[in-house]
C-alpha cells in the first residue's frame, strides 16, 4: 500500500456525497413506517459490530450498507413525524445543508484572527435572531452585550453561572476560587436538572442550589417564596449569585413570571439567567411573546434553535447584557494565541464567550435556515405546532377516560387517565412499545402524567390522529 493515506478523489467524494443525501431522504421517506422507538434490547448493536477497526479501508458504500443493516434498527427516530417524547430535534433539510458545508469549511473559530468570517458572520446571525425573538437591544453584538452558539443550553447556564460568580465576587472567583463564601443558587423545583450540574462543575456544589416550590396549578415558581429564600440567605451569612428562570419547563412548559421575579432580583443586584431552551423560539411570532414578558431585565438568555425551530444539534443560542462580565470570567490569553486584532480590542473572539477553546463554525446551519425559510416560514412552522397542540387538547377533552393536567402550553400537552398513574403509565408503555408513537411522562404534584410534545417538521394531523388512536386503543387495555 501507498505510505500515504487513500483520500478520496473529488469525483469520488462527489460521488460518495450524493449516495449519502440519497440515503437520508430515503431514510426520510421510510420514516412513516418504522417503529419510532427502537425495538432492540440492549448489547444488540454492539454484538454486530467488529471487536476491532479494519485494518486496511474499506468501500464507502459499506459503510452505508451498516447504517441500513445495524444502525437504522437500533434507532429511536427523533425526526419521525409521530416522536412526541421529550421536545422536538429538529433536523430540516436547509439544516442540515449548512451542517454539510460547515464541515466541508471546516474551520477553526476560536478567535477572529484563525478565522473572521466565522466570527462575524454568526455576531450578524444572533443580531437578526435577536431582533427575530423582540429580545432587548443590549443583547445585540453592538451594545454591551452580544450572542453567542453553545452547544446545549446546559452549557450555557454554566456559562451564566461563572459569569454571575465573576460578577458578584469582584473577579476573585476566577483567581482564588469560590473561597469559604456560601453561594447560594436559586430555581423552581422544575427547574432544568442543568442548574444542579453547573453549580457542581463550579465548585459550588450541588448543595448550593436551593429549590423554590412552585404553584400547583400552573408549576410556575412561587415569587414570594423565592424572596423570602433569598432573604433569609442574606441574614444567614450566605451569597446569592443567580436565579435560574423557566420559560418553559421540561416537565410541564411552565413559565416562571419573568417581570416579577426580575422585580426580586433588582432588590439584591443577582444574577438573572432565563432559560427558554424549548419554549424561546416561539417569539419569532409576536403574539408568542408573553412568556418573555421581563426579559430586559435577564442578565442571560438562551434557547435552542436545535430544538423547535428547525435547526440540526447543536446549536443553543445565548445571550449576554454585559460581555465584561462573561469575558471576565473566561478569558485566558496563552502566548500562543496572541494577535494583533486580538490586542486592538476591535474584535471578538468567541474562545472567551464558553469553557471551550476550540470551536466549529455552527452559525452556517442556522444562517441557512432563517434564510431559506425566512422569518414568515419559521412562524408558520410554530403556529402550526401549537394548533397541533390545540388538537390535541382537544381529543383529551372529548375522551372522558382522559384529563388535562395544566393548562396546554404551545406546543406541550400533558394530561393522564383518570383511573390514575399504573393506568396512566401502562397505556403510554402500549402506545411506545408498539412503535406507534412515542411519548413521555412526568410526575406533577405527585401523580403521573403523559407528556405529548409536538414540534417536529414533517408532523400533520393525521399523525397526531394515529398516534391518539393508538392511545384510546392502549387506554381499553390498561
Amino acid at each position: 500500500m501507498d505510505e500515504h493515506a487513500a483520500h478520496m478523489t473529488p469525483e469520488e467524494f462527489r460521488r460518495h456525497g450524493h449516495a449519502a443525501i440519497d440515503w437520508i431522504a430515503d431514510y426520510w421517506a421510510s420514516l412513516d413506517e418504522l417503529p419510532v422507538r427502537a425495538q432492540v434490547a440492549p448489547g444488540d448493536v454492539r454484538r454486530q459490530l467488529p471487536a476491532t477497526a479494519p485494518e486496511d479501508g474499506e468501500p464507502f458504500e459499506a459503510l452505508l450498507d451498516d447504517l441500513d443493516r445495524i444502525v437504522v434498527p437500533g434507532l429511536t427516530h427523533w425526526q419521525h413525524p409521530r416522536f412526541f417524547a421529550y421536545f422536538p430535534a429538529n433536523s430540516s433539510p436547509a439544516a442540515i445543508l449548512g451542517d454539510l458545508l460547515s464541515s466541508g469549511i471546516g474551520a477553526q473559530g476560536m478567535i477572529w484572527a484563525t478565522s473572521p468570517a466565522v466570527t462575524e458572520v454568526e455576531q450578524v446571525v444572533l443580531d437578526w435572531f435577536a431582533d427575530a425573538l423582540g429580545l432587548p437591544a443590549a443583547f445585540r453584538s453592538d451594545g454591551p452585550g452580544g450572542g453567542v452558539i453553545q452547544d446545549t443550553a446546559s452549557t450555557a447556564t454554566f456559562t451564566a453561572l461563572l459569569s454571575a460568580l465573576h460578577r458578584a465576587s469582584g473577579g476573585e472567583a476566577r483567581v482564588g476560587g469560590v473561597g469559604d463564601a456560601q453561594w447560594r443558587v436559586y430555581g423552581s423545583t422544575q427547574a432544568h436538572s442543568s442548574l444542579v450540574k453547573a453549580a457542581m462543575m463550579a465548585g459550588l456544589g450541588e448543595d448550593a442550589v436551593r429549590t423554590i416550590d412552585v404553584d400547583p396549578a400552573t408549576q410556575a415558581i412561587d415569587v414570594d417564596a423565592l424572596r423570602d429564600a433569598i432573604v433569609e440567605d442574606v441574614e444567614a451569612g450566605r451569597r446569592p449569585v443567580m436565579v435560574h428562570v423557566a420559560a418553559g419547563s421540561t416537565s410541564t412548559g411552565a413559565m416562571d413570571d419573568l417581570a416579577a421575579v426580575a422585580e426580586v432580583v433588582r432588590e439584591r443586584g443577582v444574577w438573572l439567567h432565563v432559560d427558554a431552551a424549548w419554549a424561546g423560539v416561539a417569539a419569532v411570532c409576536p403574539e408568542h411573546r408573553e412568556h418573555l414578558a421581563g426579559v430586559e431585565a435577564a442578565d442571560s438568555f438562551v434557547t435552542n434553535p436545535h430544538k423547535w425551530l428547525l435547526t440540526t444539534f447543536d446549536c443553543s443560542t445565548f445571550w449576554v447584557r454585559d460581555r465584561d462580565a462573561l469575558t471576565g470570567a473566561l478569558s485566558i490569553l496563552p502566548e500562543y494565541l496572541r494577535n494583533a486584532a486580538t490586542e486592538s480590542g476591535e474584535v471578538v473572539d468567541y474562545r472567551d464567550w464558553h469553557p471551550q477553546l476550540g470551536r466549529r463554525f455552527r452559525a452556517v446551519k442556522l444562517w441557512a435556515v432563517l434564510r431559506t425559510y425566512g422569518l414568515s416560514g419559521l412562524r408558520e412552522h410554530i403556529r402550526s405546532g401549537i394548533a397541533l397542540a390545540g388538537h390535541v387538547a382537544d381529543l383529551v377533552a372529548a375522551d372522558d377516560r382522559f384529563e388535562l393536567v395544566t393548562e396546554p402550553v404551545l406546543s406541550l400537552v400533558v394530561f393522564r387517565l383518570r383511573a390514575g398513574d399504573e393506568q396512566t403509565l401502562a397505556a403510554m408503555e402500549a402506545v411506545n412499545a408498539s412503535g406507534e408513537a412515542y411519548l413521555s411522562h412526568t410526575t406533577v404534584n405527585g401523580r403521573a402524567a403523559i407528556r405529548l410534545a409536538v414540534g417536529s417538521w414533517r408532523t400533520t394531523r393525521h399523525d397526531v390522529d394515529r398516534a391518539w388512536r393508538a392511545l384510546q386503543e392502549a387506554a381499553t387495555q390498561a
